[in-house]
């Protein structure tokens, strides 16, 4: 059974494409004309061996803020229709991963209620290049109010930005994947109540 989900979003702002394989091998390729998000899609799908196919075209004239949210918003949804209906997944699943002095701790149920709890250091660079570093949080508040899932992400030290954001990122792409993969021995949904 392919699990692959396909998500096209248009708005007055934005124009996004969503294209994810989650039984990939990594194989990316993102264009959203915001370098280090770019860079950042590129870690979720290599490390979470996703492939994973994202073009945005948005409204960077005014800023970066819409072409991010619409790009999460579609790549949640993508992921969600990509699960199917989740039969025998192992849906919980948990990442950390380092990178150099900052550690990401990340913690997943794919229950089909969103939810989200993000911890990052204070006092953070407010840009990477032309990335607004409070972005992160909103991506994955996007990402788990389409995908339906329970995320908890801390990072409870870091000094370079870059390093805490990516570091979440590497984490949050191992903890989806170790997810979503499929467990030999659960034929059914790994639920009590039947659905998830």
């Amino acid at each position: 059974m392919n699990r692959v989900g396909r998500v096209e979003r248009t708005t007055k702002e934005t124009a996004v494409t969503v294209e994810i394989d989650l039984d990939g091998t990594g194989k990316v390729d993102v264009s959203t004309g915001v370098g280090f998000f770019d860079h950042m899609l590129d870690q979720l799908g290599r490390h979470g061996l996703f492939d994973l196919a994202v073009k945005t075209e948005g409204d960077l004239h005014i800023d970066t803020h819409h072409t991010i949210e619409d790009t999460a918003l579609a790549l949640g949804a993508a992921f969600k229709q990509a699960l199917g209906d989740k039969r025998g997944i192992v849906r919980f699943a948990d990442a950390s991963v380092p990178l150099d002095e900052s550690l990401a701790q990340v913690t997943v149920d794919l229950s089909g209620r969103p939810y989200l709890v993000h911890r990052e250091p204070e006092g953070m660079a407010p840009m990477i290049g032309s990335y607004d570093t409070t972005m992160t949080r909103h991506i994955l508040e996007s990402f788990v109010a389409q995908a339906q899932v329970a995320l908890h992400v801390h990072v409870p030290y870091g000094r370079n930005a870059h390093h805490i954001v990516e570091c979440q990122f590497k984490a949050l792409a191992r903890a989806l994947r170790y997810a979503s993969e499929r467990d030999p021995r659960q034929t059914g949904i790994p639920s009590t109540k039947g659905a998830l």
